[in-house]
């Protein structure tokens, strides 16, 4: 009961108590023959002792708890002092100890959700800087290992110093795409990147995506095109330049992990106000355990392979980036051995 009272229910519950032992002590001074006291008086003075005593403890309860209450509010509010409190002073009728009790009990919540989050932001720093530095380990240690052999006197052989040096170039070209990315996905995050939507055919930019990455995946033995019923073309509206890293990253990938005579199609469905554009392929597929985590950064189902091929290892992760700076979505359906599916939605024109 006394845990919920306000300051005004102390205060009156206080001078209650103070006015009833002020009676019971003037009628003990009466009941004394040599003591000259009247009933008048005592009835007039325990009222009067119970009003005093309640505006003392009141104005004593509102000092206390105000110097509380702002050393609280300076604490959770990092200020001088709640607004409010600092404006008003202390309610009388509400149950200010209750109130500031829930309200730092939230503040303690909210400061361990914090504490949360900067954990979770410094484990994943620590293996953000270790996946950099094991991507730009392979390549620097190669480049290394081709110029310390040349220098070597392997340079006298010229068949090694023209393989050597194509070596170290691609592997030079595989650096630059690695920091290229890195900073891509760094503008993304920071919002740098300033997009600029307009209508177009969605079919029209996948028939240019094909025709860029043709020779590719000719050279993989890949056929590229179109579902059946994927005839129709659709005007979405988007940043269109971006759209196409999109898609040429979605096909490049399908290339990367397709098999020999195997195919990549994309298909478009209507969704209303939106549009499902998918690309597909039967190639080896991704596992079941390792969806969750195809749009992080660096992260290869298969590192062998994909290292042979080249790329950043973050080429999805970029994709996932401008989707949700186009607040559209893109997910994924897999199958290991059956191929994969990667679909983003675009909103109609």
């Amino acid at each position: 009961m006394l845990k919920n009272s306000t300051p005004r229910e102390i205060s009156i519950r206080t001078a209650v108590y103070i006015g009833l032992a002020t009676e019971a002590v003037l009628l003990l001074l009466m009941a004394l023959p040599a003591v000259p006291f009247s009933w008048w008086l005592a009835l007039c003075l325990a009222p009067a002792a119970a009003a005093i005593s309640y505006g003392i403890v009141l104005a004593t309860l509102d000092h206390y708890i105000y110097r509380k209450i702002k050393l609280i509010y300076k604490t959770i509010h990092n200020q001088k002092v709640g607004h409010d409190v600092k404006r008003e002073g202390i309610d009388p009728d509400q149950p200010i100890i209750e109130e500031v009790e829930q309200e730092v009990a939230e503040w303690a919540e909210n400061q361990q959700e914090q504490i949360d989050q900067y954990e979770r932001f410094a484990e994943y720093r620590r293996r953000y800087v270790g996946d950099i530095s094991h991507e730009l380990k392979t390549p620097i240690f190669n480049i290394q290992g081709y110029l310390h052999t040349l220098m070597d006197h392997g340079y006298e052989d010229k068949k090694i110093t023209k393989s050597f040096i194509k070596k170290a170039a691609k592997n030079v070209e595989r650096l630059q795409t690695i920091v290229e990315d890195l900073s891509a996905i760094s503008r993304l995050e920071a919002g740098d990147l300033m997009f600029d939507p307009e209508p177009f055919d969605i079919k029209g930019l996948a028939q240019e995506v094909i025709e860029e990455v043709d020779l590719k995946a000719r050279e993989a033995g890949i056929t590229l095109g179109f579902k059946e019923g994927a005839g129709q073309g659709f005007i979405v509206e988007a940043d269109r330049e971006s759209i196409r890293q999109v898609l040429i990253n979605l096909v490049t990938n399908s290339i990367k992990y397709g098999n020999q005579g195997g195919a990549t199609r994309f298909g478009f469905y209507d969704m209303d106000t939106y549009i499902l554009c998918e690309v597909s392929d039967n190639g080896i597929g991704i596992p079941e355990k390792h969806l969750p985590h195809v749009f992080d950064r660096f992260y290869r189902v298969d590192k062998s392979r994909s290292r042979q091929k080249g790329g950043s290892g973050l080429g999805l992760s970029i994709v996932k980036h401008i989707m949700e700076a186009h607040q559209q979505t893109i997910n994924v359906r897999s199958t290991a051995g059956l191929g994969s599916t990667f679909g983003i939605t675009l909103g109609k024109a």
